[in-house]
């Protein structure tokens, strides 16, 4: 159930390797909240991407260490890749796959099992990771207090770093259970549309998530464990 929970939190929020940062003294810097409604409008677009999150330390609802995969608005929505989570009190490292509003989990050993649809009905909802009103978009037009601090390469793409605080409001369509704002810095693309490249947020007692995205708008086909 926490693994729905986190691949939302993944895809709203939307660490990769980071070089060439440059400080808040960056001439001509342009406006934060420009840049994020630009960000939103073209996120509101993508219709599938790849991910990586990752989770420093405790956050509050969350008991995912990492996750890797692909995810598709296409069909209703849907997911598939690897992940190191918490499973009935023990650390596993897990495959899954989200598709037809269905989760399937594959542990260490043993085939992939069907979470009961009763279940994932209430926890999951595919169509929601993209959604205008419950989304990234959703995510990146609810920033309060934003601001350009500098620009920064992202796993070699030029980006300007944006930072302010996410509201809980704002999440809890994607995270329900979120307790507390987040301190958010997102990394939003030079280029085009300012798409969303990395998001890390942070929250009371320490605990982060870095979330990144790649491979934009490429193919994703997910089909049911055999």
């Amino acid at each position: 159930m926490i693994l729905r929970r986190t691949l939302l939190t993944a895809m709203a929020l939307s660490a990769a390797i980071v070089t060439g940062c440059s400080s808040s003294g960056d001439a001509a810097l342009p406006d934060a909240g420009a840049l994020l409604k630009d960000s939103a409008q073209a996120a509101g677009g993508v219709t599938s991407t790849h991910f990586t999150l990752k989770v420093n330390g405790t956050v509050p609802g969350l008991s995912v260490h990492s996750l890797d995969g692909d995810l598709t608005k296409a069909n209703g929505g849907g997911a598939k890749g690897t992940g190191t989570l918490e499973l009935m009190g023990q650390v596993v490292d897990a495959q899954f796959v989200l598709v037809n509003g269905s989760l399937y989990i594959k542990g260490p050993t043993g085939g992939f099992q069907k979470i009961p649809a009763v279940l994932s009905s209430s926890i999951y909802d595919p169509s929601a990771i993209l959604d205008p009103q419950r989304g990234i978009p959703k995510v990146l037009s609810s920033v309060q207090g934003p601001k350009t601090d500098g620009t920064e390469d992202v796993d070699g793409t030029p980006t300007y770093r944006v930072t302010g605080t996410v509201p809980k409001d704002a999440l809890a369509a994607l995270v329900p259970g979120v307790s507390s704002d987040a301190n958010a810095t997102f990394w939003l693309r030079r280029d085009g549309g300012h798409l969303p490249v990395k998001a890390s947020l942070g929250y009371q007692g320490g605990g982060s998530v870095d979330v990144t995205l790649s491979d934009v708008d490429k193919p994703v086909t997910i089909t049911a464990p055999a």
